[in-house]
């Protein structure tokens, strides 16, 4: 009888022990095949990238040599329209919208050129260009104001997205000749906003008033209905003298001219 019990508890030891070896085998294994799971997914940019180089040249674009190549374009629009989103990490996701906008937004103009001198003639009486339904993505058609509105503003809460958006126009932001990346993006972003802020062509003073541009009025929300204090955080150091030495600065809000940006 004592036999039997010791041989039945060895029985018992090594099955045990071949389940903790199953065990650790299928960890094993499941490690590397649940890190590729969860691996992100990138963006190859390039096609982009050489585009933006060769054609927006000192925050111009030249639509003109750009139309040439038109079909390049097209090739990174399908790229952009096939991505699968949720497959990216949130920096990747926040650059690849605000190319996918600004991309998008040179497509429209395309389009249409050299038949206008401006976004703003696109569309009809009761439209605008920016509600216009061109884009595929993710299976549906949609808009810029998609992108912007329902996407970019609400998701990513930054108000830096308005100064890397472009909108085609004289008065808007000037177009990156890069695409935005997440590695990047940070400074990316902070580097817009400075360059912005600081260009007299879009903010300046005037008669002891400030001169801002619409983007401060029209997003006021964006910049918790202070704008003062965002565009003090990216003004230069001879911007910020003059800001403390107005108690009572008047604040003006510029004609936004919406010729194109060529």
């Amino acid at each position: 009888m004592a036999i039997h019990k010791i041989e039945k508890r060895g029985i018992s030891m090594r099955s045990r022990f071949l389940q903790l070896i199953t065990i650790t085998l299928i960890v094993i294994i499941w490690i590397p095949i649940a890190s590729i799971a969860i691996a992100k997914d990138v963006i190859d940019n390039s096609i982009y990238a050489s585009l933006l180089e060769q054609y927006v040249v000192n925050a111009r674009v030249n639509y003109d040599g750009l139309k040439k190549d038109e079909i390049k374009l097209d090739n990174y629009l399908n790229l952009l329209s096939s991505t699968e989103v949720k497959t990216l990490s949130m920096n990747d996701q926040f650059a690849y919208y605000i190319n996918t906008y600004n991309a998008f937004t040179l497509k429209l103009i395309l389009t249409h050129y050299p038949g206008i001198n401006s976004i703003k003639e696109i569309g009809g009486f009761f439209s605008n260009p920016w509600k216009k339904k061109f884009i595929p993505l993710q299976g549906r058609t949609v808009n810029l104001d998609y992108i912007e509105h329902q996407v970019l503003r609400p998701k990513f809460k930054d108000p830096r997205v308005h100064f890397a958006i472009n909108c085609a126009s004289k008065s808007c932001p000037p177009l990156r000749n890069e695409p935005y990346e997440a590695e990047k993006l940070e400074n990316q972003l902070n580097d817009q906003v400075h360059d912005f802020i600081n260009d007299k062509k879009y903010n300046y003073f005037k008669d002891d008033q400030l001169y801002l541009s619409k983007i401060f009025e029209w997003f006021k929300d964006d910049f918790n209905d202070n704008p003062l204090i965002f565009f003090k955080q990216f003004a230069d150091d001879d911007i910020k003298e003059k800001l403390s030495e107005k108690s009572n600065l008047k604040i003006n809000y510029l004609k936004y001219n919406w010729a194109l940006n060529r």
